[in-house]
């Protein structure tokens, strides 16, 4: 009688054992790790590019809007001789132009905190990049740390390398999110004016209310402005925070 080997029913419907290339104590050893993180890599790079599409899209549509009621005015006020009914119209314009301007200042805003998150990601893909090849680190110029003060060195700001409140207001203006707050606030100083002269102030006091209006809108939107970056990097759960800097000026690397 033939010796044959007895396999029970289980075993001839197992599937082979397939050998693992990585673990999840070392993910980056997986040879497939690479090819997946630059596929996030460019997918992030993707989003960036809709966020930038959205913010200047509705940037223009405000600017737009607001060039064409500013005309309106222009040939309304010729018109109409620049009595009460003028004001009243200009006033309504105007209100009209600010609530659009900080809808739109709102939803600017949400795209940049988008964007900076996309750059977390990209920093973060970065230091596992260099996980992998650690001799590529004086190639790189951005940042690898995933935390707020490793974004903006990948920016390239002034409070990425040296945090400084100041430069970081002053820089802040020069944004898409500072400059809409500066129109918006101009336009809404102006509404100030107008609804004084409505309420029989004298032109002097009405300049003096538009100034006023734009200087507490201005400082109020800032520190509105600031808190909610400072949330926002609060909410972002850094996984590799930047060092602690040492003597000298500090590296987009932390070094």
């Amino acid at each position: 009688m033939d010796d044959r080997s007895i396999q029970t029913g289980g075993s001839e419907h197992l599937p082979p054992p397939v050998a693992r290339s990585g673990s999840g104590d070392a993910p980056l050893a997986d040879p497939r790790a690479l090819t997946i993180l630059a596929t996030e890599h460019w997918s992030l790079l993707s989003a960036r590019s809709l966020v930038y599409n959205e913010a200047f899209a509705r940037t223009g549509m405000f600017l737009t809007f607001l060039s064409a009621s500013l005309v309106a005015l222009a040939l309304l006020g010729q018109a109409m001789g620049f009595d009460r009914d003028f004001l009243v119209l200009a006033a309504v314009i105007l209100g009209f132009d600010v609530f659009i301007g900080f809808a739109t200042l709102g939803r600017v805003a949400s795209a940049s905190n988008d964007d900076l998150r996309c750059i977390a990601g990209m920093n973060r893909i970065r230091h596992a990049y260099l996980e992998i090849g650690p001799g590529l680190e004086p190639y790189f110029i951005t940042s690898r740390y995933d935390d707020l003060r490793g974004i903006l060195a990948t920016y390239g700001e002034p409070t990425g390398e040296h945090p400084s409140l100041f430069l970081g207001f002053v820089h802040a203006l020069t944004t898409t999110d500072g400059m809409l707050n500066m129109i918006t606030t101009g336009i809404a100083s102006v509404l100030g004016a107008v609804v004084a002269l409505l309420i029989g102030a004298a032109p002097n006091v009405a300049i003096v209310v538009g100034i006023g209006t734009f200087l507490v809108l201005l400082v109020v939107m800032s520190v509105v402005g600031f808190r909610n970056f400072s949330r926002f990097g609060a909410r972002l759960g850094p996984r590799f925070p930047t060092p602690p800097a040492g003597p000298g000026p500090v590296s987009p690397r932390g070094r």
